[in-house]
């Protein structure tokens, strides 16, 4: 029996999805979760053998997630199902060594499969994004660049962003004009624009 965690904010989705995989022989949803900070946690207590994950998550970005699902807990195989299919995006979940990424508009016996091609040790990619990720240039900014942006991009004010992110007011602002320079952007806007179609946050 495969063990699934679902981390899906949207009820009706999650919910229908549960639904949907609970009528798959050998499958088996044993944890659901609306939140990406809910996710690790749900993990180490129902020791699923994949998590699919939503990449937009509230509290916690999905990748984020991943990444320390796959540091906190090696045996869970982590397979991104998102609406966000971009290049950039793919990229970063590789770097958080997810084992699958796949778009929501897969049907659901293509999900199924990619679950058990996963749990089974294979990975599962979109052919055409992988190849888009490979036309994709790498992300200029610096990690905590793109923590101040994301949060910027989430409307959090620069002194909300400091406080969030333990950094000095000034900071923040430095950072937030570096990343306007490296993505030749006219302002912050732009920059969030630019470094989210790329993937980057």
């Amino acid at each position: 029996m495969i063990r699934i965690l679902l981390a899906e904010d949207v009820r009706i989705l999650r919910e229908a999805l549960a639904g949907l995989l609970s009528l798959e022989d050998g499958i088996e949803v044993v944890a659901e979760v609306e939140r990406g900070d809910a996710v690790v946690a749900a993990a180490l207590d129902a020791r699923p053998d994949v998590a699919v994950l939503d990449i937009e998550l509230p509290g916690r970005d999905g990748i984020d997630a991943a990444a320390e699902l796959k540091e906190r807990l090696p045996e869970c195989r982590t397979l991104i199902l998102t609406g966000v299919g971009r290049p950039g995006t793919l990229r970063r979940a590789l770097s958080a060594q997810v084992a699958g990424f796949m778009v929501k508009e897969a049907a659901p016996a293509e999900l199924a499969a990619a679950i058990r091609k996963v749990a089974a040790g294979g990975r599962v990619m979109d052919p055409q994004l992988a190849f888009a990720a490979l036309a994709v240039q790498d992300c200029p900014l610096t990690e905590r660049e793109v923590e101040v942006l994301r949060l910027t991009a989430e409307g959090d004010e620069p002194t909300e962003v400091a406080a969030r992110a333990g950094l000095a007011y000034g900071t923040v602002r430095n950072y937030l004009a570096s990343a306007v320079t490296k993505l030749n952007a006219r302002n912050r806007v732009d920059a969030i624009r630019i470094a989210t179609d790329a993937g980057w946050i």
